[in-house]
């Protein structure tokens, strides 16, 4: 599995900065905190880090937001090595213990959608997220604090065309679920089997024209109130807790065998 080379980076906040400690303190090369806080919750990071032979500076506010990038860093801001990922949508699919479960994002600008929706995915078990290079946030340091930590567990494929990775999926044999208003189905309603990728469109805008066209098929989130749309972040939490609820039960009823 061809993977991406280890990359220094930024991650600032206690959650994240925190679960980076507890799932791979090696990856953190120093952490810099904020001389003026001498509350318990800064005292029990800094004896986490302490525990793992992490070096931890105090620092003042100014530092600190240049670190950050003027970011609302909390007062915590680390120095990290980014974990290995996959680089590629071959390289995903490659070694799983179960059908493929993707998510794709169509033109998501917003940073905090991205990592919310990156949180959401490690929290379901999905595989990978995929989003186009172009007119898309990127994995930065404000969509690393939203995730909280989910954008070291869960990789985020970058591509140079989406359709195009929609076609190379769909030829490994996974099934692409848009989700859209027009939908013929509820999600409530529709079987989500096997190899499976959820396709999500831009906040506002939803799918493009040709994104939507190369779905397999296209699934409704039914809307009982006035609102017309819900956030992409939130669309994809309900698109993938079902589809995760859905293979749970399914194992669940697969009767064991005795020997």
């Amino acid at each position: 599995m061809r993977s991406e080379g280890s990359a220094r980076g930024i991650l600032f906040g206690f959650h994240p900065v925190t679960a980076r400690l507890r799932d791979g303190a090696h990856t953190v090369r120093e952490i810099y905190v904020d001389a003026a806080r001498q509350d318990a919750r800064l005292r029990e990071l800094v004896a986490v880090a302490q525990q793992h032979g992490v070096r931890v500076i105090a620092t003042d506010a100014r530092r600190l937001d240049g670190l950050s990038g003027g970011a609302a860093h909390q007062g915590v801001v680390a120095r990290i090595e980014r974990v290995e990922q996959p680089r590629d949508v071959g390289a995903l699919l490659d070694a799983r213990e179960e059908p493929p479960f993707l998510l794709l994002l169509d033109g998501v600008t917003d940073p905090h959608n991205l990592g919310a929706c990156l949180r959401t995915a490690d929290a379901m078990g999905v595989h990978g997220v995929i989003v186009p290079r172009d007119r898309s946030v990127g994995l930065n340091a404000t969509v690393a604090k939203v995730a909280s930590g989910a954008a070291e567990s869960v990789p985020l494929i970058s591509v140079p065309n989406l359709v195009r990775a929609m076609e190379a999926l769909q030829e490994a044999g996974v099934w692409l679920v848009g989700a859209a208003a027009e939908g013929t189905e509820s999600v409530f309603e529709a079987r989500f089997d096997g190899p499976i990728g959820w396709v999500l469109g831009a906040e506002g805008q939803g799918l493009r024209r040709l994104t939507r066209e190369r779905c397999d098929r296209l699934v409704r989130i039914p809307m009982l109130g006035r609102v017309e749309s819900l956030n992409v972040s939130v669309a994809a939490a309900l698109c993938l807790y079902e589809t995760r609820r859905q293979r749970t039960m399914r194992t669940l009823a697969v009767p064991k065998t005795t020997s």
